[in-house]
């Protein structure tokens, strides 16, 4: 971790330059508030700068060659597994992810990488399509985007932030990326570090380590940004797509999430415990796609809260350090404080408590409310704590009902012994991406991962990054003399 802890700087133009603002920010150690290193902000010129420097180097990127893009993200990809042991400490100490969570976004993050590599394919090839015209031949080719501009957040800052870096890169893009400064290391420097390593040539990537104090909008006004890859809260997400859109920018958002995790009549209970627990408290549910309602059948409701609360109050908590441990704590005071009004708010409707959790220094231990409505303040809100939300439904079809009564629609999951019957119901709830008989939070790079409604546009993963991070353009020649009627 010590090597990470000396690039508190942004990276500009292939160079580590210190922040020219005259205010810094610590970033802390989510578990004892510990100061892990201290970061002097970039200011809005340093920004600009960076901007400059990813339009002038993206011209020549473009014009790489295949085996060129492809040996740059192979470097970067050798460079996560040789350093996999100081990346995993950075990441739980920086992030306050348990050893569990830091595994499972590191591999997410290599599987971006080898993905990312099968798309340096698909620029300038083309696709040929037929014309009425007499010797013309139509071909349809994919041009890379230009600069795109990238915002990500605390919570699994290396994955979320590759799965724009890796696929603009391998496209013949370049960068400008501003990492959440709470997870600047992992978030940005790390991956800065890897394509340094890579031999990635100066300028295409661009990382900032600063704040929307410090800069304003010009992650999303620069002239230089064709695109902004934002992953974030529905809110700043609304502020990023009208800015953005104003400016005819194209915005790829990933959104907020309040995701039900349904359990029909005929689901296996145990089974479904097992998914909901972990679906529940990875990461002590901060992550989007992470289960906000539980809506369980009422034959089944009883026992799935009895099993589910026995299993959350002996899940082991503490130091992250410790690869024992399930909960870790939360990001930081602001979060926690949202966390615990959420509780007493809904302690103070009258919401009974199956499990009532504690605060332990900066860690939340499991709360299960139960017997909550659909349509209260604590169902519609995205907790984003380990708070677990109960909810009765009379029957299967009520489930799917009250599993769509919301503003969000990124994550859900079924549960049924009736995997057809699984499967139709899938297709009837209004969320990007459905699972049958498992959680909500599943990532895979070669899937469509995205949102409807409030979670988001656009759609990660390939190929469908492909189209977002391009320009298709129609080129047609005409091979023989076209006769024209004037």
């Amino acid at each position: 971790m010590k090597q990470y802890l000396e690039l508190n700087k942004s990276f500009i133009n292939g160079e580590w330059v210190e922040g020219l603002s005259s205010n810094s920010y610590n970033i802390l150690n989510p578990y004892d508030d510990s100061v892990i290193t201290t970061v002097k902000l970039a200011t809005k010129e340093q920004t600009q700068e960076a901007f400059e420097a990813a339009q002038q180097a993206q011209k020549k990127w473009a014009k790489s060659s295949v085996e060129e893009r492809k040996a740059v993200i192979r470097k970067a990809l050798e460079y996560f597994k040789e350093n996999k042991e100081a990346i995993l400490e950075t990441m739980v100490v920086e992030t306050g992810s348990t050893y569990i969570k830091a595994e499972m976004e590191y591999q997410i993050t290599l599987d971006e990488l080898v993905e990312a590599e099968k798309m340096t394919e698909e620029i300038y090839t083309y696709r040929e399509v037929p014309s009425p015209i007499e010797g013309k031949t139509n071909r349809i080719y994919r041009l890379p985007l230009g600069v795109i501009s990238s915002i990500s957040p605390f919570n699994f800052p290396l994955f979320l932030s590759m799965r724009t870096i890796a696929p603009a890169i391998a496209l013949g893009n370049a960068v400008v990326h501003k990492p959440d400064l709470k997870t600047g290391l992992t978030g940005g420097s790390i991956i800065a570090a890897a394509f340094e390593y890579a031999g990635l040539p100066k300028g295409v990537l661009n990382v900032i380590l600063t704040n929307s104090r410090e800069i304003g909008d010009e992650m999303l006004t620069n002239p230089h940004a064709k695109l902004v890859s934002f992953t974030g809260s529905t809110e700043a997400g609304k502020h990023v797509g009208a800015v953005a859109g104003g400016a005819l920018k194209r915005v790829a958002l990933e959104l907020g999430g309040n995701s039900p995790f349904v359990v029909l009549s005929d689901a296996d209970v145990d089974r479904a415990v097992d998914a909901a627990i972990f679906g529940k408290y990875l990461h002590q549910g901060q992550i989007c796609m992470i289960v906000n309602r539980f809506i369980v059948h009422k034959d089944l409701y009883d026992e799935f809260v009895q099993k589910f609360v026995e299993r959350a109050k002996n899940l082991p908590y503490g130091d992250p350090r410790n690869r024992k441990n399930v909960i870790g704590p939360i990001i930081d005071q602001r979060q926690l404080e949202k966390a615990l009004k959420v509780i007493e708010e809904a302690k103070a409707e009258g919401i009974p408590l199956a499990l009532e959790g504690k605060r332990v220094g900066n860690i939340l231990t499991p709360y299960v409310f139960v017997d909550v409505d659909n349509d209260s303040k604590l169902a519609q809100t995205e907790v984003f704590a380990p708070i677990a939300i109960m909810i009765k439904a009379e029957t299967d079809e009520q489930a799917i009902e009250l599993a769509n009564e919301t503003e969000y629609g990124l994550s859900s999951a079924i549960f049924t012994s009736d995997l057809e019957k699984g499967t139709e119901l899938a297709l009837e709830i209004d969320s990007g991406m459905t699972h049958v008989n498992d959680q909500t939070v599943n990532l895979q790079s070669n899937t469509p991962f995205g949102g409807t409604k409030e979670s988001g546009l656009g759609r990660f993963g390939n190929p469908w990054i492909v189209e977002e991070f391009t320009v298709t353009k129609w080129v047609s020649v005409q091979h023989q003399y076209r006769k024209f009627p004037f």
